[in-house]
């Protein structure tokens, strides 16, 4: 699998760091991007540049998408010069888009018309944990297409779950997010109890980070309380994203989410507030103006 030829199509904070990890391992990587520009320091690493997703199709034995919705998904998928274009027998598609998992599950079904055989990957990690390896990965999809393509899954991501047929991965991908959301408001709350009740903000954010409640994913994303970032890794409108995904496969599968539904109202206030571009943390922004603090 070492001299497969790769291509990759979506290359922002997290699809250009997956493709330089694959350049790094040595593998040949065809990209394309809507913005070239964006994509320059990747061609300086050695990726080689391609007009159009149908092109690097063309050019790949394994093609992976990594987009921000299910929109942008269909919209370089579809068309003459779409991936599904580009597609033919022996190829591999691996979406690692966080989508609706029916419109997955209808994708891959068009891919196998064309011979091809798909997997939906979604990561969970940030660009922070992909950068340091530590990134973790579940697959959903045809199992030889998976055991296939293992090697490469694995220099993305050191921990990669098969968890079942096509759209399978992505409804996981769905549940681990909920999680993330949830997990921010709770922590907010505690810190602007701690804090109106006259402990210094850095002291109770140290002291919850250093106690049971601490996950990996609150350890590297609540400092932004104190010094926001220059660019978020995860902003309001890709939560709210996938929140909105979760909230559509609850009704559909009979799984009640109250606490998925009250936080995705607290992710409206933020964008009513105009931090809609900002990390999906500014939700303490938000509870912080409720309870009279100035965040």
């Amino acid at each position: 699998m070492a001299r497969v030829a790769l291509g990759f199509i979506g290359l922002g904070a997290m699809g250009g760091r997956v493709t330089k990890r694959l350049l790094d391992a040595g593998y040949q990587v065809t990209g394309h991007n809507r913005t070239r520009s964006k994509a320059q320091w990747l061609l300086d690493a050695g990726m080689r540049w391609a007009g159009t997703p149908r092109e690097v199709a063309e050019a790949s034995d394994v093609i992976f998408t990594m987009v921000t919705n299910t929109a942008a998904l269909e919209a370089v998928v579809r068309g003459p010069d779409g991936v599904l274009a580009g597609l033919g027998p022996g190829k591999v598609y691996v979406d690692m888009s966080t989508v609706s998992p029916a419109k997955s599950r209808e994708l891959a079904e068009q891919v196998a018309a064309r011979g091809a055989r798909m997997l939906d990957t979604p990561v969970s990690g940030s660009p922070i944990t992909l950068e340091q390896g530590q990134l973790s990965m579940m697959a959903g999809g045809d199992w030889e297409a998976f055991e296939r393509v293992k090697p490469v899954l694995h220099a993305i991501a050191p921990i990669v779950n098969y968890v079942g047929t096509n759209g399978q991965a992505v409804l996981m991908k769905i549940a681990v997010n909920l999680n993330l959301q949830v997990q921010i408001m709770a922590f907010c709350e505690a810190l602007l109890l701690a804090e109106k009740g006259g402990i210094p903000r850095a002291t109770a954010m140290k002291v919850l980070l250093d106690s049971v409640i601490a996950s990996p994913s609150l350890k590297y994303r609540t400092p932004f309380i104190l010094n926001e970032p220059d660019e978020a890794w995860f902003n309001v409108n890709m939560m709210q994203k996938d929140l909105l995904l979760a909230l559509d496969m609850g009704r559909q599968l009979d799984v009640p989410l109250p606490t998925v539904a009250v936080s995705n109202e607290f992710l409206t206030m933020a964008r009513a507030m105009g931090l809609a571009e900002h990390d999906f943390f500014i939700v303490y922004k938000v509870l912080a103006k409720l309870a009279g603090i100035e965040a």
